[in-house]
């Protein structure tokens, strides 16, 4: 089957959650989601993987992402956040077959940087991101139209986490915006504001950025890292007539946060981490910028995936950490510095259930059809809309600094 941009039907609207169980879908935390990571799969699985990505040899080069499960991460040729894995695939050129260990619009992206002589794979197209999927394009086209019946359009530039499908990357494109990762979130934000008069935190500045689809992670950079307040950032809930915002909130704010979250992320809560400071004596709290704002500031550390792992790494013998990010790779951490003691940051146990069903049997299906001669599940991004993500993209490697992790 494969999946054409351009072709398939617009997704229907989605609740704002999408993870666990429960009916609750006005609180930013989720709902209930008792339980722990899937079981393993049949050990016998892992011989036919190894035989098929052997008998394929260099033909497939196989990318893994940091939320991925062990069974999954140990047949990844690299691995990595999404851009960086999107990239190191554009870096093998020789490789016709690029079977993406991660989500939709990670697959999506890969197919934009590499060659039309490459095949981008997902095992499994039900493996989406409910963060990407919170953001259609024609709830962001029309957005703009309101914005332009506002007036303030014009003063707006957008700014497009990678965590996006390639249809809202394009959008970014067509109106002169960048892409950014969780490691150049500010960068990408300096030169939007640049774009329309600069941030002006004297009270000058009018210019804004809609930042698309993560609030927290719009929020958290443009309070924590460029100055702004609280009261410059809005939400766009685009359930609401007019984004439930008035034409003077509009005027006023400097950025126009999109409504959406990270599933997983978005459960991270202030009582977590006062519980861990109070059960684990000097513990340090690690968590990713898409975590809410509030619980944040109450860490000691915030940063990407790659920044998570590398003070980690970096950490002496004897610390004791709790980390939110993704069950599998909080999981993966322990084990690699058993030294140290690494906790999940939540007790109320939630993995990303859309990353995770990229497991062994539809690997290993993947893997197999090519030996067949068959590919199955081909990720191909319409060319026009290609073409405008891609001028996104090009404009934050354009940026100085770190551009390759999210």
């Amino acid at each position: 089957m494969t999946t054409d941009t351009a072709s398939a039907p617009a997704p229907a609207p989605l609740p704002l959650l999408v993870l666990g169980q429960g009916t609750d879908l006005h609180t930013e935390r989720g709902v209930e989601c008792p339980g722990d990571l899937p079981p393993a799969s049949d050990p016998g699985l892992v011989e036919r993987a190894r035989a098929a990505k052997a008998a394929l040899g260099d033909r497939v080069f196989v990318l893994g992402h940091h939320y991925q499960r062990n069974e999954v991460i140990e047949f990844a040729d690299v691995t990595g956040d999404s851009f960086k894995l999107a990239r190191d695939a554009a870096a093998r050129p020789d490789a016709p077959y690029i079977v993406f260990c991660g989500v939709h619009f990670m697959a999506e992206s890969a197919d934009i940087l590499t060659s039309d002589e490459q095949t981008v794979i997902l095992p499994d197209l039900a493996a989406g991101c409910s963060m990407a999927d919170m953001a259609a394009i024609a709830q962001v086209e029309d957005c703009w139209e309101q914005l332009t019946a506002a007036g303030v359009a014009g003063e707006t530039i957008p700014v497009t986490y990678m965590n996006s499908s390639a249809a809202i990357k394009a959008f970014t494109g067509r109106h002169g915006g960048t892409i950014c990762t969780s490691s150049n979130a500010r960068t990408a934000l300096d030169w939007a504001f640049e774009q329309v008069g600069g941030v002006g935190l004297d009270g000058t500045g009018t210019g804004k950025v809609l930042f698309l689809p993560d609030q927290h992670l719009g929020r958290n950079t443009a309070v924590r890292e460029l100055g702004l307040s609280l009261d410059d950032c809005v939400v766009w809930d685009p359930h609401r007539p007019n984004g439930g915002l008035t034409r003077e909130q509009l005027e006023k704010a400097r950025m126009i946060l999109w409504r959406g979250h990270c599933s997983v992320h978005g459960r991270f809560s202030v009582d977590a981490v006062e519980a861990a400071r109070r059960e684990i004596p000097g513990v340090k709290v690690i968590v990713h910028p898409e975590c809410q704002y509030e619980v944040v500031e109450r860490a000691d550390e915030v940063g990407s995936t790659e920044k998570i792992i590398q003070t980690i790494a970096a950490a002496p013998a004897g610390t004791s950490w709790v980390v939110g990010t993704e069950l599998n790779l909080v999981r993966r951490l322990a084990q690699q510095f058993p030294e140290q003691r690494i906790a999940f940051l939540e007790k109320n146990v939630c993995y990303c259930s859309t990353m995770n069903r990229i497991d062994l049997p539809h690997l290993v299906w993947a893997l197999e059809s090519l030996v067949e001669g068959r590919v199955v599940n081909p990720i191909h991004v319409d060319p026009s809309v290609a073409a405008e993500a891609r001028a996104a993209l090009d404009r934050m490697l354009a940026l100085p600094g770190t551009t390759h992790k999210d």
